[in-house]
């Protein structure tokens, strides 16, 4: 199947997925993908799929989902592989734009530098770029990169890019234990996407198993330095280390609205009091939370922080989050 979907994206609502790449070709091969082995590196954007086959199987899923009152806010080219190998990218985000509905793209911007990648990506509504990275040793290590590639003209061409697309640009990073999650390297990956004109950047850890064993999540306390080192110089900031619910909805139930403010954002202490007091509640909810294990304490700058305690890695029992797979 070419589509999957409509599944809950916290970066896109309710997002219909487009498969338009084999598994797995890639241009990167990274150490935390949850799909395993890259089994073909590629640069050179090739046909895979009629478009016009693509465009019927979209157009079928989404009759469906209207017929059935299911809402699409996003139809997302997100697939086993990176999308902008797909040399008729450009062609079939024209065709499915015709269903009336938002298109994004999920990328990891490696190709930028090929002037039909660029063009084909012109005219969707939303485009995410991957920045674990803006150090050339550790992007090496981190995301293992086909050998013609250069971080250097990666970054450019993403800043040349940003400046020609009219459509939403956010940003993620992956924070991978001991790799790229040091503090001189987080405020210089601050500083380039605070570049990039953003809608929004997040966050993210590797919360489902990795290609490589060895690859681990950061502590607590080094994701909320990061978060606070991103906020520096980016207003937008959220990070997605895995959350059930609706991240943002007040549901009357203290316990759980505080698990699902955290996953996405870190608490400071007196904004936890404050949420607390308007909830009709004390600080009980979070010694209990914290004794449960399910919330911890950490600081930042002389300030506590409150973030949701992390989930290990599970193969029977994945932690679903709003990234679709890609």
């Amino acid at each position: 199947m070419l589509t999957f979907g409509p599944v809950p994206s916290r970066r896109l609502g309710r997002s219909l997925g487009i498969n338009n790449i084999p598994p797995k070709i890639c241009s990167y091969a990274c150490v935390y993908c949850q799909l395993g082995k890259t089994y073909q590196m590629k640069i050179i954007p090739q046909t895979f799929y009629p478009p016009g086959q693509l465009y019927e199987q979209v157009q079928e899923r989404v009759k469906r989902s209207r017929e059935r009152e299911e809402h699409i806010d996003y139809l997302t080219f997100v697939p086993d592989g990176e999308p902008t190998l797909d040399i008729n990218l450009g062609e079939e985000i024209k065709l499915v734009k015709s269903l009336g509905i938002k298109v994004a793209v999920i990328s990891n911007g490696s190709l930028l530098d090929q002037r039909k990648v660029m063009e084909n990506l012109l005219d969707v509504d939303l485009v995410s770029l991957k920045v674990d990275s803006v150090d050339e040793d550790i992007w090496k290590k981190i995301n293992r990169p086909h050998k013609k590639l250069n971080l250097n003209t990666i970054l450019n061409n993403m800043l040349k890019f940003v400046s020609v697309f009219k459509g939403k640009i956010i940003t993620e990073t992956m924070l991978v234990k001991g790799v790229n999650d040091g503090i001189e390297h987080m405020e210089r990956v601050a500083e380039f996407i605070a570049q990039l004109n953003t809608e929004k950047v997040y966050l993210s850890i590797p919360i489902r198993p990795p290609a490589r064993k060895w690859v681990q999540a950061p502590q607590e306390e080094v994701i909320n330095r990061c978060y606070n080192i991103f906020k520096k110089s980016i207003s937008q900031v959220e990070y997605l280390i895995g959350y059930e619910g609706n991240a943002f909805a007040f549901t009357g139930e203290v316990a759980k609205d505080i698990l699902s403010i955290t996953s996405v954002h870190p608490m400071r202490e007196e904004a936890m009091r404050d949420f607390l007091k308007k909830a009709g509640s004390d600080w009980t909810v979070i010694h209990k939370l914290i004794e449960e294990g399910r919330l911890v304490e950490t600081e930042y700058e002389g300030k506590k922080f409150y973030i949701r305690k992390l989930k290990p890695f599970s193969l029977n029992n994945f932690i679903h989050t709003s990234t679709i797979s890609g």
